[in-house]
């Protein structure tokens, strides 16, 4: 029972804390929680610790560096290295279907595929070679995106929808994010990569989940341990119920079931970043125009002088065309569309 009510406690917390951060994340709410957790650390950690700290945060999140990309292919080869030395053994000598055992390698070879690609493709950076091509493809809203804006540090003009990254320190065209799983930016060119790659990695999170689970059912009803007996700390026969049948198989196979915990919880992560991913390109949105939305008054703008008593303008997403209009921007980005036209 402790182990059981230990993990869904950590399951709990691990998807409340998520389900909190993408509530804070529009708010200074989470600002306010975190710089008042640091100013208590501050005061409990010595203070070459902290600077260690900052330092090694600096360089995991604030500088571009393969360590999340090793982490992520360590990880994809524990999970697939444990599939293939157990599950799929047993799977075999309970005759189950060959294709419902391979559709994780298959959906593994399409993940590294898109993964790669996520990882070497251009996001599309803005330069003075198309920095006129870029400035024509999306329209200026006059709110998060006025015209006439340069980037103080690469002193381009700033198109609609694009962002300087300071972690690769370029401007990238129709900036969504900077990903440290794939260390590179989103934009405008590898957004369709990414989007499959987060496809496939949630499939095969949860077909591999199916199977681990499928087969430990499987297991249960073939032995008939559902209808055994087991004596309680009192001395009383108990019939076996869904706890003990979960301590007993973790004992019995305990990197199975820990591999089960695992792909559970990250295929709950990331399908819901895969469902809020989907409703940004069905939205014609970026992760960096979401966040901002809220806050993308004028008055926030240095450029832009308004009286304190004016109206604030509100942001509203411009670029949105209906939903297959939005996809297709997706997988044929405007830029290169554009290209092609004008060739």
């Amino acid at each position: 029972m402790d182990f059981l009510v230990l993990f869904l406690f950590y399951l709990a917390l691990v998807l409340l804390g998520s389900v909190m951060i993408c509530i804070c994340s529009k708010t200074h709410y989470l600002k306010g929680l975190v710089s008042g957790g640091a100013q208590i650390f501050s005061y409990i950690i010595p203070e070459c610790l902290q600077r260690a700290m900052l330092g090694l945060l600096h360089y995991l999140f604030h500088t571009r560096n393969h360590t999340f990309i090793i982490l992520h292919l360590i990880l994809q080869g524990m999970v697939y290295t444990e599939y293939t030395w157990e599950i799929f053994g047993y799977c075999q000598e309970l005759e189950f279907s060959l294709y419902y055992l391979f559709l994780p390698y298959l959906l593994l070879i399409i993940n590294l595929f898109f993964f790669t690609l996520s990882c070497v493709t251009d996001p599309g950076t803005i330069t003075k070679a198309n920095e006129l091509l870029f400035l024509q493809v999306y329209e200026f809203d006059e709110v998060m995106f006025p015209k006439n804006v340069r980037c103080s540090t690469c002193n381009l003009r700033k198109p609609a929808r694009s962002k300087h990254c300071g972690v690769c320190n370029r401007c990238v065209h129709r900036f969504d994010h900077h990903c440290v799983w794939v260390n590179n930016c989103i934009g405008a060119w590898n957004a369709r990569y990414f989007l499959i790659y987060l496809l496939t990695l949630t499939a095969s999170a949860a077909t591999m989940a199916v199977v681990s689970i499928v087969f430990l059912v499987r297991l249960v009803l073939l032995s008939d341990l559902y209808l055994e007996t087991y004596v309680d700390d009192l001395g009383h026969f108990q019939v076996i119920d869904t706890v003990f049948l979960i301590q007993y198989l973790f004992l019995t196979f305990p990197r199975i079931v820990f591999l089960v915990g695992f792909v559970l919880l990250l295929s709950f992560l990331l399908g819901g970043y895969l469902c809020f991913a989907l409703y940004l390109a069905a939205t014609n949105q970026t992760t960096n125009e979401w966040y901002r939305g809220d806050r993308a008054w004028c008055q926030h703008c240095p450029h832009v002088a308004r009286p304190p008593a004016a109206e604030p303008q509100v942001y509203r997403n411009i670029h949105s065309h209906g939903l297959w209009s939005n996809l297709r921007e997706i997988f044929l980005p405007a830029a290169v569309h554009y290209e092609r036209k004008k060739k």
